[in-house]
């Protein structure tokens, strides 16, 4: 290995440091032959002008190999050279192949003869491409690098390694890499914060934020966004408040999307009217569709459809997007307002948009729910034929259900039969057993109930089904042999199962 690169380090890195191997005087002779290429820049400037093309991308990588430029212009001597190796890894890391942005940043290495001269920049993009390709070996050698080069005090490739092994949920590593940082600045912060949010780590995260004596809007969103998906509403609505109200910290986009599932979830209409003034207020409605389109939603989440019709008819058409008309169609078909959701799912169609899956969803909702068997299967059969859309489990668990309401049972089994296995679980099939015991139908009930013990065996509820269906037409002994098989066998039921 070069002597310029003979750094003390931590024992916990010594034994992986190989990823500088000496280079044979063969390969220095044989470079040494080769005519000078040309300068640097005129392969950056092919760079910066094709960086999007691949193939463009790849012939360039072909060309610094093949010509050894960085053997004939080194980093030490020519800035440029360095620049276009930071950039080539960069649009590598930005591709569809980010691995060749490792091999070359390793090949690079390797070959070099001269002493190495990176700067914080590649190791930076070096650190987030491991980081998005979970590539865990090349990172430990990375780690060495940006000690041996002395980078290990430097904030922003520290806060790169601290991504990467927060993106890993190596959090031992990045809690040890955030403690040694001497200096940090909010993104390292954040990034930490993040990377203990995202592998569950909440409180934890919460006590990091607590310590922050500068904290952006972004490591507000950060822990709004934690607890909200947590499932902890009231948390997170009460450090929303705080960070108006104390930190005097003024909301963005993402953190005004990040609160609305949690009012949501709580159904705080007041709150939900407060935050729609503020958006008004500042305007974020004016200039942000997906703002509109949370608003819509969390106005009929929030019990409030009227205000959420209203606040959808009074946009402009041209404003409307596939998300907007999903929002509303959604809304109807909560508030059981089949008519409405069917009509405004029509005028979608007259409007020129595309329905995806969301939107079929909702709409064969609303006609399950509301009985309109015919125009749920027509509607579904336009989703298969007119758009080519797959209809997932959900899809045909709608159809099941309409059916099964409807009574007919025979037709929903069919429809339950028709579901490719990949896709089919056994909630289709407990809502075709449920449609059963309704309609007291026993002998589909017997081939439904034996299809979910094929699939899923010791859960009681099937068997209280059934048993529920046979009592309904009399069939008393048939009863107390199926409770004679829930005693015998292994048999659970969750509490408050039939309440849900």
């Amino acid at each position: 290995m070069s002597s310029h690169l003979k750094l003390k380090l931590p024992v916990s890195y010594r034994a992986a440091a190989t990823i500088l191997p000496t280079i044979s005087h063969e390969t220095i002779n044989h470079h040494n032959q080769q005519p000078k290429p040309k300068h640097p820049q005129h392969f950056l400037s092919l760079l910066l002008n094709n960086s999007s093309n691949n193939q463009s991308l790849q012939q360039l990588h072909s060309q610094i190999i093949t010509s050894s430029l960085f053997h004939h212009y080194p980093f030490h001597n020519n800035p440029t050279s360095l620049l276009l190796f930071n950039n080539l890894i960069r649009s590598y890391s930005l591709s569809p192949f980010p691995h060749q942005a490792l091999q070359f940043f390793s090949y690079t290495l390797n070959s070099l003869t001269c002493p190495l001269s990176l700067d914080s920049f590649t190791l930076t993009f070096v650190s987030h491409t491991c980081a998005n390709l979970n590539s865990t070996h090349f990172g430990f050698h990375l780690h060495c690098v940006v000690f041996k080069l002395g980078f290990h005090s430097h904030v922003f490739v520290q806060t790169g390694l601290l991504h990467m092994y927060s993106s890993w949920g190596l959090l031992v590593s990045a809690a040890q890499v955030f403690g040694e940082m001497p200096e940090r600045n909010v993104v390292s912060w954040n990034v930490f914060i993040s990377g203990l949010i995202k592998w569950g780590q909440l409180e934890f995260a919460r006590s990091v934020f607590d310590k922050m004596v500068v904290r952006s809007v972004v490591s507000w969103t950060l822990v709004i966004d934690g607890y909200t998906r947590m499932n902890k509403p009231l948390k997170a609505l009460a450090l929303f408040r705080k960070m108006i109200e104390v930190d005097g910290i003024e909301p963005n986009e993402i953190t005004l999307l990040t609160i609305f599932p949690a009012i949501a979830n709580l159904g705080y209409i007041k709150t939900c009217e407060s935050v729609h003034g503020y958006v008004e207020k500042k305007g974020f409605n004016a200039v942000d569709i997906r703002i509109v389109n949370a608003l819509i939603d969390l106005y009929a989440k929030c019990g409030c459809i009227e205000s959420a019709s209203r606040f959808f008819w009074e946009m402009p058409d041209w404003r409307k997007n596939l998300v907007s008309w999903n929002s509303v169609i959604s809304g109807y078909a909560i508030f059981g307002m089949v008519t409405e959701a069917v009509e405004t799912f029509e005028k979608m169609e007259k409007a020129g948009v595309r329905p995806n899956h969301v939107a079929f969803l909702s709409v064969l909702s609303a006609c399950s729910h509301g009985g309109l068997v015919e125009h749920g299967l027509e509607f579904f059969g336009k989703m298969v034929n007119d758009y080519g859309l797959v209809p997932d489990v959900k899809h045909y668990g709608c159809v099941i259900d309409m059916l099964g309401r409807a009574g007919r049972l025979e037709e929903a089994e069919k429809v339950a039969l028709q579901v490719p296995r990949e896709v089919a679980n056994e909630v289709i099939w407990r809502t075709l057993l449920g449609a059963c015991s309704v309609h007291d139908n026993v002998e589909i009930g017997q081939r439904v109930t034996k299809k979910i013990l094929e699939m899923e065996k010791g859960h009681g509820g099937d068997y209280v089904l059934m048993s529920n269906i046979f009592a309904g037409v009399g069939r008393f002994k048939d009863v107390e042999r199926l409770r004679e098989m829930i005693d015998k066998r292994v048999i659970f039921k969750l509490p408050g199962y039939s309440l849900v």
